[in-house]
């Protein structure tokens, strides 16, 4: 409050100020117009008209006068701009590709004067700093290649996004497997006013492959020097950032000062603030040339048009190549190739105040950026030890960190208040059924489910795996939540092949799964399991959209459609290959069972062979799976026969039936309106019969269910009764959709429903 009253007092006195200069110039001029009691006229011709005594005197006081109108006249423009730029009102020269930008005052590339310049708070109203345009769109370049930093690039987005008021332009120069994690990100995040485009990061390589790189980013940390060309031609400007960045204010600050670049400066960067190039770490330590600390290349303004104009490919290529001579690679990456030529070309950089880029690795003078939590603007984990860093308030920069890393990006989802979105045809689609429901209807909210487009993140952690040569290649597909995490070590030990998982989790579970992944040697051992996050939004259980999502992204020609809580026999995995050529499955339509049973123990000594699980049924150990409360789901693989086949046979569908199954890649997915509990895996099953596949039994397979407690839908489903209402609704109407898409040989699923 009391800055505010300050504030609002000189606005006030500046205002008076104003209004009394010119009363007091025109004063001063009159009363000084009159010598011995007679006017001095300020014209020539006046002067000459009416004074026939006109002298070099009276001609010195008419120039003296001029000469204090024009200062007083200066004084008072230059207070009327000052007032006038304390409203925020001043306009600025046009630049960048959409609008307009406004700066309370002009830089001079000074970080003292800069910091002089730019209000110390983030939130504060009083101080000068730079304004943009309420819809202008502000351009983010960032690098990135491959699946860690594909995480970082969603935390870095976050803070974005948190604090921004903008429309928002994201250029993303990404490997394949980052564009394919990214682009699905973005695409199902849905986030309003936000574009993203993708650049081919491979095709880049061979522009500075053969430049030496000792750094840890590789090929991809030189990337930044070939923005220019890369870059769409009729984008002036860019913010280019690393992907270890945390920003702690609205980007529209930074992008506002670019408005401060005079002349030929075309690169803002922050001073280097280690003392990596002044070469006194260690004894022959040897850096690039640069221009005393150095500028440090996380955070980086570039003017595009002018170093397109400046010939920037040459200037970069012709200064690397001459340091490589001598210092024969890169060490720091992009950042030694940009100082060696800010060095030969100082003109070239505006250097920014240092809290635009306050670098936590060890040793550094980041300290000496900031006094309070206010005067940050942008962290930059900078270090190979990234969290781990030491600083004197690192936990506070961590906890900073952690919030955005773990914040629900849901949330990120809103309008811009007064920018309209360009038009998105998803989004209006989307719109479109959502409109169509009836909201009256008491099971709105499962039908709304159907439609829910949930953020996913695809490939989670590192994945590796090339599919057998031999075209017999299985990937088990499950899905699971948060609540069925242990289950992954076992089944990682009973399942040798590919896994492609779904899982449901908010941000912050998605934090606690990598902690856990990250600490076990099994799941860290395993680079042919696949990690999809779904993440968590609406009331229920989205089970057959997890499905799809781990079924989507299999890599073999065939999947084994599992379940998480159950594990299957040792050597499935070999065994299944050789089924899948025993069986042709390449070009017949089968869909191979493995028989399903279950364990009431936590503790199991599992069975090693068919014979030993055999004896384990007669003694009690192990049922026939749901035997007890759904005998239907799994009735027809004739348990019976099983138990002394030793070839395939063939069962037929029945209803209700529901058994797990082998099926090549392209067999249908499964129905998103069945969520929670009942009736996901029936659906698909009996499409499976409606496409003609036939149900073939494997007399050597087998899988065991392991107890856990019941899941939060299935106790729903127990206790509410609108719920299973609704279950039964969405069950008729799945039907009438069988029978409009195959016809009459779809009616024997209802009267089968009938009958059972």
């Amino acid at each position: 409050m009391l800055g505010i009253c300050r504030g609002r007092r000189k606005f006030l006195a500046a205002s008076l100020t104003l209004l009394c200069i010119p009363a007091v110039t025109w004063l001063y001029l009159f009363a000084g117009s009159f010598e011995d009691g007679k006017p001095v006229s300020l014209s020539p011709l006046e002067s000459q008209a009416h004074s026939p005594r006109y002298t070099a005197s009276s001609q010195r006081e008419r120039e003296s006068l001029e000469v204090r109108v024009r200062e007083v006249e200066e004084e008072n423009r230059a207070l009327r701009r000052q007032l006038s730029l304390a409203q925020g009102r001043a306009p600025a020269p046009r630049r960048g590709n959409h609008s307009k930008t406004y700066s309370m005052e002009e830089g001079t590339g000074d970080s003292e004067n800069l910091r002089a310049g730019i209000v110390a708070g983030n939130s504060s109203e009083c101080g000068q700093q730079p304004v943009v345009e309420k819809c202008e769109t502000i351009h983010v370049a960032i690098v990135c290649a491959g699946y860690n930093a594909s995480r970082d690039v969603v935390t870095l987005v976050k803070s974005v996004l948190f604090h921004r008021r903008n429309p928002l332009h994201f250029h993303l120069i990404a490997d394949s497997i980052a564009e394919q994690i990214l682009a699905t990100l973005f695409r199902t995040w849905m986030v309003p006013a936000v574009r993203v485009d993708f650049y081919n990061a491979d095709e880049l390589k061979s522009e500075v492959s053969w430049i030496p790189n000792k750094h840890y980013s590789g090929i991809y940390g030189l990337m930044k020097l070939v923005l220019t060309k890369t870059l769409p031609a009729n984008l002036e400007r860019v913010i280019v950032l690393d992907t270890d960045i945390t920003f702690a204010t609205d980007i529209a600050e930074l992008w506002a000062v670019f408005h401060k670049f005079k002349g030929q400066q075309v690169l803002g960067l922050v001073e280097n603030q280690s003392d990596w190039y002044l070469g006194n770490l260690w004894k022959n330590h040897r850096p690039w040339p640069a221009l005393g600390r150095g500028y440090n290349t996380g955070v980086i303004l570039l003017l595009l048009d002018k170093l397109r104009k400046m010939k920037w490919e040459q200037m970069w290529r012709l200064t690397a190549e001459r340091e490589l001579m001598g210092m024969l690679s890169t060490s720091l990456a992009d950042q030694d190739i940009f100082n060696a030529v800010i060095k030969q070309n100082p003109f070239l950089v505006y250097q920014l105040p240092c809290f635009w880029n306050v670098q936590l690795s060890d040793h550094t003078r980041s300290e000496q950026c900031y006094r309070d939590v206010s005067d940050l603007k942008v962290i930059h984990w900078n270090s190979p030890k990234k969290l781990r860093v030491k600083n004197k308030h690192v936990e506070f920069f961590r906890n900073l960190y952690l919030t955005f890393l773990e914040y629900d990006g849901n949330l990120l989802r809103r309008e811009l208040f007064g920018c309209p979105s360009e038009a998105d045809v998803n989004s209006e689609n989307l719109q479109k059924q959502l409109s169509e429901l009836d909201e009256d209807d008491l099971c709105y909210e499962f039908r709304r489910e159907r439609f829910t487009v949930h953020r996913t993140h695809l490939y989670f952690l590192h994945y590796e795996y090339e599919p057998a040569s031999d075209s017999t290649d299985v990937t088990l597909v499950a899905q699971l939540s948060m609540d069925r995490l242990q289950m992954l070590e076992a089944i990682c030990k009973h399942w040798e092949g590919p896994i492609s998982l779904a899982l449901y989790l908010s941000d912050a579970e998605a934090q606690q799964f990598l902690r856990y992944a990250q600490g076990s040697e099994v799941l860290m051992g395993r680079h042919n399991v696949a990690y999809h996050i779904v993440y968590k939004e609406g009331q229920f259980y989205p089970v057959n959209l997890l499905r799809n999502v781990a079924m989507k992204h299999v890599g073999t020609p065939y999947m084994f459609l599992s379940d998480i809580d159950f594990l299957p026999m040792y050597g499935l995995y070999e065994y299944l290959r050789k089924s899948v050529i025993q069986l042709d499955l390449a070009n017949t339509k089968k869909a191979m069972i493995v028989p399903a049973f279950e364990t009431l123990r936590y503790r199991l000594s599992f069975p090693k062979s068919k014979a030993e699980l055999l004896s384990m049924l007669d003694m009690g150990t192990l049922f026939t799976f749901r035997y007890h409360v759904w005998t239907k789901g799994h009735a027809p693989t004739n348990f019976a026969k099983w138990r002394t086949a030793t070839t395939p046979y063939r069962v037929e569908w029945e209803a209700d039936f529901e058994p797990y199954v082998v099926v090549r890649r392209d067999c249908p997915e499964y129905d998103r309106r069945f969520v929670g509990f009942g009736w996901n895996k029936v659906a698909h099953i009996m499409e499976l019969d409606a496409q003609e596949y036939e149900f073939i039994v494997l007399p050597n397979a087998y899988m065991i269910h392991m107890p856990h407690a019941p899941s939060f839908d299935i106790t729903k489903f127990r206790s509410n009764k609108q719920y299973r209402i609704c279950l039964k609704t969405l069950k008729e109407e799945f039907q009438q959709d069988m029978s409009r898409r195959y016809g009459f040989a779809a009616l024997k699923y209802l009267t089968a429903e009938n009958n059972s």
